[in-house]
């Protein structure tokens, strides 16, 4: 057996352990070790190698650990990754970034050189920036896009308008798309708190949203949009579902399909949780809980007031608690998003006295308890009184106004946009301390929590080209990935982009 080199484009090179004989079998002239940058697209190098007959040279891949993520070009050694690399998700075995496969040199007449080879892809630094593309808004509480293709965002202000933002221009349409005003309450933390397009809005025009009715029920209304795309039909609003909620405190308001095409909503405990005895554990309370409803359907036809009907799979469909129940055990779960790639739902859950947290639901996990009001975080708060089986957090952070600190989380987004350097990574952030992180989303396990040891704090690299970030309400996506970030008090929004 002997040793041989190729020789590679761009300084990159390979080495072969030639098994050859003289003037039989080919000679390879590189190095075992190659390098490219993540987003590599085409040929990374050219492989060269001689015969000591003159007999033409094929290429192929040999095989490898990740042979198959490889294309080479036989004449002329071209090698390729058949999907350009991302660093923040490797896509070789080890997820190691180093990518491991054998290249096979072939003459003419059978005889062959073979060499294990080591593609390392460099994290490309793409930079980011945060741009303000709305302002003028009042009391904006959540954003989103349709799904329907027509790159319009939809920003929710708490008293009850729903109004159309051009991302690329800056102009909001004069014309509210929703105005129910009218028909909400206000005070405290009620008002028009969510909104949901279903999944087929494109189609159906149907879209949810989560309001505080004047009397003090919270609901949950379908409309649909009117023959002008950018006005709902006021008059086609149906309260799908109303329970009791006997405070103006702890509403919290999330909506949003699931991948399941069942609609979630988060529920707050009203802050009744006084002792152990809170709504937050009583299966016969929808308060402190995160619901799931199918909405295709009506199981309740005798009853106006229920126009859904109740998944298979809840924990209490066939009995031992209200059936609308999927996850118990939350204080004031404010914002939670579905990552597209995964499934999974992250949820921040506001804090008491000492700690803020994320939780975590991967798709049919149904029936978490994530201990509330005996646990905090991992916090015990009745040591004699544990909730049975109650889930940890993924994610902690404790009371302070320190740049890895806040007071009430708001629940984010896993960024899966144009703006590569974080994608992967889920965004989130604090209403009092206005402080933003991202963690990689690879890094967030069901059973272990983090602490902020393991953020990245990234307050200051989103520092806005115009306006300020403050009091976050809502983090949020339009229909291409984008993620933005919503100022309640400022009444701005803006974007992460790439520099």
């Amino acid at each position: 057996m002997r040793r041989a080199t190729i020789m590679l484009s761009a300084g990159l090179a390979l080495t072969v352990e030639a098994q050859a004989q003289p003037g039989s079998r080919p000679v390879v002239t590189s190095p075992t070790t190659a390098s490219a940058a993540e987003n590599a697209a085409g040929v990374v190098y050219n492989a060269t190698a001689t015969d000591p007959d003159g007999d033409p040279i094929a290429y192929s891949i040999a095989f490898g650990f990740d042979g198959a993520r490889f294309r080479i070009d036989p004449a002329t050694g071209g090698l390729s990754f058949r999907i350009p690399p991302d660093f923040e998700i490797p896509s070789d075995a080890n997820a190691d970034n180093v990518y491991r496969l054998t290249i096979r040199a072939r003459d003419g007449r059978g005889g062959v050189a073979r060499r294990a080879l080591r593609v390392t892809v460099a994290n490309l630094i793409e930079g980011y920036q945060v741009r303000r593309r709305g302002a003028g808004f009042t009391l904006p509480l959540f954003i989103s896009g349709s799904g329907d293709g027509s790159g319009r965002v939809f920003v929710v202000e708490k008293g009850g308008l729903i109004r159309i933002l051009n991302p690329e221009t800056g102009a909001i349409n004069a014309a509210p798309f929703l105005d129910i005003s009218g028909a909400i309450g206000t005070d405290g933390e009620r008002g028009l708190l969510g909104l949901a397009f279903a999944p087929d809005y494109a189609t159906s025009r149907v879209f949810y949203v989560h309001l505080s009715s004047p009397l003090g029920p919270t609901e949950i209304w379908r409309f649909r949009t009117s023959a002008d795309p950018n006005v709902a039909d006021a008059a086609s609003g149906d309260a799908i579902l109303s329970f009791a909620h006997p405070s103006n405190n702890h509403r919290s308001g999330w909506i949003g399909f699931g991948p399941d095409g069942f609609l979630y909503i988060a529920s707050g405990d009203a802050d009744l949780a006084v002792d152990a005895a809170n709504p937050a554990q009583d299966a016969t309370s929808l308060l402190g809980k995160l619901l799931r409803i199918d909405v295709s359907a009506d199981g309740f036809p005798s009853d106006p007031a229920r126009d859904y009907r109740i998944p298979a799979s809840n924990p209490f469909a066939g009995g031992g608690g209200l059936p609308e129940i999927y996850a118990t055990g939350l204080r004031n779960p404010y914002r939670g998003s579905f990552d597209a790639v995964t499934g999974a739902l992250l949820i921040g859950d506001v804090g008491e006295a000492s700690r803020e947290e994320i939780n975590l639901i991967a798709p049919g996990d149904a029936g978490r308890n994530f201990g509330w009001a005996r646990f905090e975080g991992t916090f015990i708060i009745v040591p004699d009184e544990s909730a049975p089986n109650a889930t940890p957090p993924v994610i902690e952070y404790l009371h302070g106004l320190g740049p890895f600190e806040g007071r009430t989380v708001i629940g984010g987004v896993v960024n899966r946009g144009p703006v590569g350097d974080l994608r992967g990574h889920y965004i989130f952030g604090d209403f009092i301390s206005d402080n933003i992180w991202s963690v990689p989303l690879a890094s967030i396990q069901q059973g272990a929590t983090l602490s902020a040891n393991a953020f990245t704090r990234q307050t200051d690299a989103f520092a806005p080209d115009a306006g300020t970030i403050e009091s976050i309400s809502s983090f949020g996506t339009d229909d291409a990935g984008n993620v933005y970030i919503v100022d309640l008090f400022g009444g701005e929004i803006f974007r992460l982009e790439n520099q």
